[in-house]
């Protein structure tokens, strides 16, 4: 068919009156007959080139002299979409840094294609390829080119279902080609409509947005194509390992309690995954309290702690000990919980948009409300930019409403986690219960990048509302970008907790098996303070807490916040101790020290047979003065060999010791992982839901790892 003889059947059929569809489907037909015109005629294509420009150009116009004119959006769509998809395509091959889920779709708004979405027009819907019709109209070809080449360029970014979206706005296209979701007059009456809370789509939301002094929430975040680069971005703090202090200079070791155990499951994916873990990413104290150990605990609430202390030889250093010591928390019985005042703060931003993350947090929190009891009430705020409420108070009786209000979050957007904490604890702080439990419970991947964003920042955030006694606990979720220094930044300084979600296994453990231990405080603002005997020993090294470590006058000032102790929690400390005249003592005598020496006092002659005295503070919830538990350690606290140790005492000194060795701890080199392995296993004891085998597991893999 010639150039000639398609312009004349375009003449024909679309006539000035013809409609702005019609017009556009002649015009489809007349560029693919151009096209194929260019083709077949190589020393003509650019002629033929231009005068198709011109030629369709002067076609285009000559209705609007005769006041019949295409609806301006159709026109621009039709001009920049394929564009903007080769341009799209072009710079993720290259490698250039788009980040901004919104940055691929760029400036389209200033050549008539609209970046926002419709807030009221239906929730948008994947364009997937497929072969052009014969009558389809050009909007539609051009989208399907553009994706079909997309995925054939770049397969990583490729998503699956209803979860991915191309770069523009879909109810734009559906305007053009007069699919469901309205005129282009509809679009633009729904981009004007009132913003919905973000994560959730307009015709889902479940409540009204949050009132007047809450943040206002954001509109519904259009789904682009989410390009995520350096996706080995984590952050971790940067503590160094605590040094061997000298008993005769530095006698007072004085740390906060700390139950989080997102050390031990982000070790436990880098193992799994084939890579050994970053040094940084491994907490000792953490990956010891992550197992439920059966230390001795107090007959009752009145006294909410029992410390239990052995002394037992070094596995790795023969000629050092190890002071253990086990503290466990008065477990509360399930009939007797409080009721629970929950606010799930969830992350619904552009970077939650993995298989790790919302879909495993949804599924996560499911669990967790059919654990709740019918009269524990939930709310849910989302944010990606802009904080809003999706659910408000609503009492677990009304389950299906919550866990319906979950099942419709959808990723999108930028992560503005400040104003989603804030509107979170509004909320909270809106339906408090008094001598109940009041908790904001925030899950996140931690990539904090919209307003307040610092640790810094978000600290004083978190300072300032914990004094409205409301508890914090924070579940990270994926890898890529994980923040977990932000998380611990939180977590410390919220009265909190934090815990790091890789599996629906780990979901379980953490908001089912323990939600005892999770949701219900038993005491805050847990501090502990050593002092060992110099009489008796020389030097000391506290394995772990680098980043609770406390100033000795801190002790006793109840306004330095520390960590947070839950319903039959466990805390466990290990200090690895030098005896007077070992081997071992790295420190020389002091020239000076024994000419300067006060002589003791026959009243001391009490404690000359004590290795150390163990102090503990503690508030209960509710309370500003703090009370004190002490418990001396002698000779009595000792036994000879590791064998003769507590089963639970010899499997956490295996946790120990391999989280060391993983730190790369220098005390623990010539300490091989069969050897962990082997005092692990001799420990391992009745293992119900098999984590100390799976604890095994982990050695083996590190070993075989640290080979290669």
């Amino acid at each position: 068919m010639t150039v000639d003889k398609e312009l004349e059947k375009l003449s024909r059929l679309t006539p000035p009156a013809a409609t702005p569809e019609a017009r556009a489907r002649a015009l489809a037909a007349a560029m693919q007959a151009f096209d194929t015109a260019g083709n077949n005629a190589p020393a003509a294509q650019g002629n033929a080139k231009g005068w198709r420009q011109s030629s369709i150009i002067n076609w285009i116009w000559s209705p609007v002299m005769n006041k019949k004119f295409l609806a301006g959006s159709a026109l621009a769509t039709l001009l920049v979409i394929p564009a903007a998809g080769y341009l799209a395509i072009e710079l993720t091959r290259s490698g250039l840094p788009i980040t901004d889920q919104t940055e691929i779709a760029g400036n389209l708004s200033q050549n008539g294609v609209s970046k926002q979405p419709a807030a009221t027009a239906g929730q948008p819907v994947p364009v997937a390829p497929q072969a052009p019709a014969e009558n389809g109209s050009l909007a539609e070809q051009s989208v399907a080119d553009a994706q079909a080449l997309q995925d054939k360029e770049t397969p990583a970014l490729a998503k699956s279902g209803a979860a991915r979206m191309s770069e523009f706005d879909a109810n734009d296209i559906a305007a053009l080609t007069n699919k469901p979701g309205g005129s282009a007059s509809a679009v633009g009456a729904a981009k004007r409509s009132a913003p919905a809370a973000p994560g959730i789509a307009p015709q889902q939301q479940l409540t009204e947005p949050m009132a007047a002094s809450t943040p206002s929430p954001a509109p519904p975040t259009d789904r682009r194509v989410q390009i995520q680069l350096d996706p080995h971005r984590e952050r971790f703090a940067n503590a160094a390992a605590n040094p061997i202090k000298s008993v005769a200079t530095d006698p007072v070791s004085t740390f906060s309690a700390d139950v989080d155990s997102a050390s031990y499951a982000f070790v436990r994916r880098s193992l799994t995954g084939g890579a050994m873990p970053d040094p940084q990413s491994v907490r000792v104290e953490e990956m010891i309290n992550y197992f439920p150990y059966d230390w001795p605990g107090p007959d009752n609430a009145d006294q909410p702690f029992k410390a239990t202390v052995t002394v037992m030889p070094t596995p790795w250093n023969h000629d050092t000990e190890l002071m253990h010591v086990a503290i466990k928390g008065y477990d509360i019985a399930p009939a007797t919980t409080p009721h629970a005042n929950l606010v799930f703060l969830i992350d619904v931003s552009g970077s939650m948009d993995e298989p790790d993350k919302l879909p495993l947090l949804k599924s996560a929190f499911r669990l967790l409300v059919n654990r709740l009891k019918a009269d524990d009430t939930v709310s849910i705020v989302t944010y990606a930019g802009n904080a809003g409420t999706v659910l408000q108070p609503t009492r677990v009786a009304e389950k299906s409403k919550i866990l319906s209000a979950i099942d419709r979050l959808e990723p999108g957007g930028s992560t503005g986690g400040a104003e989603g904490i804030e509107a979170a604890y509004n909320l909270a702080k809106q339906g408090f219960v008094k001598d109940g439990i009041n908790r904001v419970m925030l899950a996140t991947d931690g990539d904090f990048n919209v307003g307040p964003s610092s640790d810094e920042d978000l600290k004083r955030i978190i300072e300032e509302r914990r004094k409205d006694g409301i508890f914090l606990t924070v579940l990270g979720f994926g890898r890529g970008n994980l923040n977990d220094s932000l998380m611990q930044t939180l977590a410390q300084n919220g009265n909190g907790s934090a815990a790091y979600i890789d599996t629906l296994a780990e979901a379980q453990k953490t908001l089912v098996e323990e939600a005892g231990s999770t949701l219900f405080p038993i005491a805050s603002d847990v501090k502990f303070q050593v002092e060992f005997n110099p009489e008796r020993i020389a030097e000391y090294r506290l394995i772990g807490y680098e980043t609770r470590a406390l100033n000795r006058e801190d002790f006793n000032n109840d306004r330095v916040d520390a960590g947070d102790i839950g319903s039959g929690h466990s805390v466990t400390a290990i200090y690895e101790i030098t005896p007077k005249g070992s081997p071992a003592v790295m420190n020389d005598d002091l020239r000076y020290g024994a000419a300067n020496k006060v002589p003791a006092e026959a009243s001391d002659n009490t404690h000359q047979g004590e290795l150390a005295f163990v102090k503990m503070r503690y508030k209960r919830p509710g309370e500003e003065k703090s009370a004190l538990i002490t418990t001396p350690v002698s000779e009595g606290n000792a036994v000879a060999k590791v064998d003769a140790a507590p089963q639970d005492v010899r499997f956490s000194v295996a946790v120990a010791a391999f989280s060391q060795k993983l730190s790369r701890i220098a005390a623990l080199d010539s300490y091989s992982y069969q050897a962990i392995a082997d005092l692990a296993a001799a420990s391992r004891g009745t293992d119900t839901f098999g984590y100390r085998s799976d604890f095994l597991s982990l050695v083996r893999l590190a070993d075989g790892l640290s080979q290669r």
